[in-house]
């Protein structure tokens, strides 16, 4: 059983993960916790693996920008044309966070985009923050996915924005495609949330893993399925991954997802847990196939 945390600053703590594939090893992009002098400043660690169970931090992403003095973190990867991009949000602005985005060659050293922030919310329907990124390729265009709130700052729910495969994913050439929330919580698991969206491509549609419910709450993860990107349908009104029994590791929470789908096709589920309602965090996974078209854990 994969169980990773980051222990390099003085507490255990790992969150939001996103998993690629990339010159004969896994890495893996993380949040965790007192990235700038141990201060206390939400970041991005980065961990490799040769079997996605064993992983060994390697580096954080350092703090470059302005934008980005706060904090950064909840990162999303893709492996595009060689390079690996980065779509990570700013942290500690709240209704002013935004999305941003970076290119690396060595899944370390990181180039920001200069048109950082790439995605902020539009519309009156929210409060302008866009956060948890995520993306996938759809009829031959990205599109990103992302949390915001309503006006009021209450409710968490999710949007979407695409973007022309050029590789250069900058500002001008984002396009919101929803003018309101594509997923808003409505069951009562999800409480008052719905955040951290994980996409994949399959049978010609988009399915949407999500986390419902704000943390240890507790947060648990759904699944949602669309023909085109945008609309999306519930596959059902249960959690498709609950939070673990009293004394698991995942007692309090299973939240942010992640989907990542290897060269073979296999596809897993990574997510994040604690037992101790956030003083700690750890991730883990869980491998999933598909019946009749619909995702099950393995």
């Amino acid at each position: 059983m994969m169980l990773f945390t980051d222990k390099t600053k003085g507490s255990n703590i790992a969150k939001d993960p996103a998993v690629i594939h990339y010159q004969d090893k896994y890495l893996m992009y993380y949040s965790t916790h007192g990235i700038k002098d141990g201060t206390g400043t939400w970041g991005i660690g980065i961990a490799q693996s040769t079997d996605m169970v064993e992983w060994e931090k390697i580096g954080d992403i350092e703090l470059v920008e302005e934008i980005e003095v706060r904090g950064i973190c909840a990162p999303a990867a893709m492996v595009f044309d060689g390079k690996i991009h980065l779509f990570y949000q700013t942290y500690g602005n709240f209704k002013h966070d935004s999305i941003c985005h970076a290119y690396s060659t060595d899944g370390v050293i990181f180039t920001r985009n200069k048109t950082n922030p790439i995605i902020r919310a539009e519309g009156d329907w929210n409060n302008g923050r866009a956060i948890d990124a995520d993306v996938c390729i759809f009829q031959d265009q990205l599109l990103l996915y992302f949390a915001t709130r309503d006006p009021e700052g209450l409710i968490q729910m999710l949007g979407v924005s695409k973007c022309p495969l050029d590789g250069k994913f900058e500002r001008d050439s984002w396009t919101q495609c929803c003018s309101d929330s594509i997923l808003r919580p409505e069951l009562e698991w999800e409480q008052e949330c719905i955040e951290a969206a994980a996409t994949m491509t399959r049978f010609n549609k988009v399915y949407l893993f999500y986390a419902g419910a704000y943390n240890n709450c507790p947060q648990q993860i759904g699944v949602a399925v669309s023909n085109d990107g945008i609309k999306f349908q519930r596959s059902s009104e249960e959690p498709f991954l609950k939070n673990g029994v009293p004394g698991s590791w995942n007692e309090s929470e299973s939240g942010h997802p992640y989907i990542f789908v290897d060269d073979d096709d296999r596809v897993y589920l990574f997510f994040q847990g604690n037992n101790d309602h956030g003083r700690s965090w750890y991730l883990s996974k869980v491998e999933l196939d598909f019946m009749d078209e619909i995702p099950f854990i393995k």
